[in-house]
């Protein structure tokens, strides 16, 4: 149900703690070109965040809801989602995997 946000520089104890998905979060990755963020749930969504860390420790770290992204159902027999999410390693396209036993490619967030 929730991602937590450590800043390691700043202390030990969560810096922000993001509640959007309904139920539990499975997956989060961060894109290693792009300031891209993606959590994966088992309510079946994809949340794409715009997270950015600046070198300068004066200035907080920057998380916005970019995007939802949905097409994945919720397997009835296992209650799972979206179990798996990954970025293209060039360009800013999510794939996703499902407790429905489907992928998907999502070429425009």
């Amino acid at each position: 149900r929730r991602m937590i946000w450590f800043d390691l520089d700043l202390s030990a104890t969560p810096y922000k703690t993001l509640k959007y998905h309904e139920r539990a979060v499975r997956s989060c990755r961060y894109h290693g070109r792009y300031p891209l963020m993606a959590s994966a749930s088992d309510d079946g969504a994809v949340h794409v965040f715009h997270s950015m860390v600046y070198n300068d420790l004066m200035r907080n770290p920057l998380i916005i809801p970019v995007k939802i992204l949905r097409g994945h159902t919720i397997n009835p027999k296992t209650k799972l989602g979206v179990l798996s999410v990954t970025f293209h390693p060039t360009q800013p396209w999510i794939f996703t995997a499902g407790g429905g036993g489907r992928v998907f490619f999502f070429p425009e967030i």
